[in-house]
């Protein structure tokens, strides 16, 4: 049982709290370890009992979506944060994949979606739903996720921007250091490198700078 996924669901309805945890209790190697009904209450919760994965809603009380999910990864960057939303508009879904979302998705979505996108996240990769990435594509080709203060005036080595490729198709530290037949750790130190000089938060941050920058293209990050 210590496999199990350990969830935390945020969502100022108590109807829709009790539905998302019923689909994921039902998964053998899931287990809903708290609710939360705002914001506010979501980071102290993760605080408290740091789980896997936290589902979070974008509209709620006192703490909004966005800024619990920048003060989770914060102080938990180990912490996986799912977006489970109604909205679908470009403002939200770029400023939660700023702030550090791993996953978002529209609660249109079935359940069988919901359970394979913690499932993914859980391994440490990232989860679009599928009209999420076609706004995540449309808003790189259009040009309205131009950054003109990208941070990486001095460039990528190239086995950074090879380690960079693999992230962005949501490869674990692990996974990549397998890839390139490197240590584990010379893996971490090359992402490290990466943030730093992308001037970026996380990996997602610094994929969608990259994408912007031209170094990688849509196919390594919408399969």
């Amino acid at each position: 049982m210590g496999d199990r996924i350990r969830i935390i669901v945020a969502d100022d309805h108590e109807v829709v709290r009790k539905g998302i945890r019923e689909y994921l209790e039902d998964e053998p190697d899931m287990e809903v370890i708290a609710e939360a009904r705002d914001g506010e209450e979501a980071v102290a919760k993760v605080d408290a009992l740091h789980p896997d994965v936290v589902v979070l809603d974008i509209q709620m009380p006192n703490v909004s979506g966005v800024e619990a999910t920048s003060r989770i990864k914060a102080r938990h960057p180990d912490v996986q944060v799912l977006i489970l939303t109604a909205y679908d508009n470009d403002p939200y879904i770029f400023a939660l994949l700023k702030a550090g979302a791993s996953g978002y998705l529209l609660k249109t979505a079935g359940p069988d979606d919901l359970v394979r996108a913690v499932r993914v996240l859980r391994e440490g990769k990232s989860w679009l739903g599928p009209e999420i990435a076609q706004r995540v594509t449309a808003g790189l080709a259009g040009g309205r996720l131009v950054d003109t203060h990208s941070g990486a005036e001095s460039g990528l080595t190239e086995r950074e921007l090879e380690v960079l490729r693999l992230a962005a198709r949501g490869q674990t530290n692990a996974a990549i250091a397998h890839a390139l037949t490197i240590s584990e750790r010379t893996a971490q130190g090359h992402l490290a490198n990466i943030l730093a000089k992308m001037g970026a938060a996380n990996r997602t941050e610094a994929v969608l700078k990259a994408m912007r920058l031209g170094w990688i293209g849509l196919e390594d990050v919408v399969e």
